[in-house]
């Protein structure tokens, strides 16, 4: 009973802590912000995702600055609520939802295909969609999920898009990953993790692999004024956690010490327009920073064998 009473006192004492310090705690949750007050006006976004969260709230950033921006989502109607909510906020709002599956390489070659036959300028690619932590599932191709989704797709739609970014010059390519990069490992014998599975270590390998995607095609751009960066965007309180209950609930008890969705785009939207980085490429940043990169995700070795590895899982070549 006394040790009961101590745990009940002791988890008093810290909500009270919490309650009292709660202005601070935010403000140091909420991380670096970007403070550029560079104009959009005459450029053209593309965001991956943008119908919730982090990517909702970049391309409302990027309207606000005058960026025509197209929302790429999978589900065209969340996609068309969200883009209504952000020209209600917005009056000159150029924004406009397109479909597409980044878990189906036909809709993604689909989208591009239209993409390109109507639209002839594309500065900022933001690759922002993603999955996290869902039970084992396919692609419609047969890819594990997470490195389906968030590493495959988004390779597969730049290097559909990479001409057109070359032509549009000056242009900026921001790929979103995670400080989970940090326990990831590229598992070259079983990529899609048909032998063993675990969702919180396929997540870690699709965000070690959006580090070292980056870091490659930087690599393969110098010299074409195109530049690729990727970002670790914090901790941030948003529905990518709804396939784990339990996060869901940590989340929600820890919702004080997280990322409101609004403070988690700072970086990508930095990364996207800050004049500084104008010839910056190949780095990783957080809370508008360059940030720590894990010694797996700078390995040249294993960034050159990732790059040929997905060639050929998508059955494409690009040099």
């Amino acid at each position: 009973m006394m040790v009961l009473l101590v745990i009940v006192a002791g988890l008093g004492v810290v909500t009270l802590l919490v309650i009292l310090f709660a202005p601070h705690i935010r403000k140091y949750a909420a991380g670096g912000v970007c403070r550029s007050p560079v104009s959009l006006e005459g450029k053209t976004v593309l965001i991956t995702g943008a119908n919730t969260g982090i990517g909702k709230e970049t391309a409302l950033e990027l309207a606000v600055r005058g960026a025509r921006v197209i929302m790429a989502c999978r589900d065209i109607d969340k996609g068309e609520e969200s883009a209504d909510s952000i020209r209600a906020s917005c009056a000159h709002a150029q924004v406009e939802v397109r479909q597409l599956d980044l878990a189906d390489t036909c809709s993604i070659r689909a989208f591009a295909q239209k993409f390109l036959a109507e639209v002839n300028q594309l500065h900022i690619l933001i690759n922002n969609a993603g999955v996290m932590m869902c039970p084992y599932t396919k692609t419609i191709d047969g890819f594990e999920m997470h490195i389906g989704v968030n590493h495959l797709g988004h390779f597969l739609l730049a290097s559909l898009l990479i001409g057109l970014l070359k032509r549009s010059a000056p242009a900026r390519i921001v790929v979103v990953s995670s400080l989970a990069h940090n326990f990831g490992w590229i598992r070259f014998h079983d990529l899609h993790s048909q032998g063993s599975y675990n969702s919180g270590l396929a997540y870690c390998q699709s965000k070690l692999a959006n580090v070292l995607f980056a870091r490659e095609l930087s690599r393969r751009l110098k010299g074409t004024n195109v530049t690729v960066n990727s970002v670790h965007p914090g901790t941030v309180n948003s529905d990518l956690t709804r396939h784990s209950t339990l996060m869901t609930i940590f989340f929600s008890v820890f919702a004080t010490f997280l990322k409101t969705p609004r403070e988690g785009a700072q970086t990508s939207i930095y990364c996207a327009i800050a004049d500084e980085l104008h010839s910056i490429s190949g780095k990783h940043f957080s809370d508008c920073a360059p940030a720590f990169v894990a010694p797996q995700g700078r390995s040249e070795e294993t960034s050159r064998r990732l790059w040929d590895v997905s060639c050929e899982q998508l059955g494409i070549q690009w040099d």
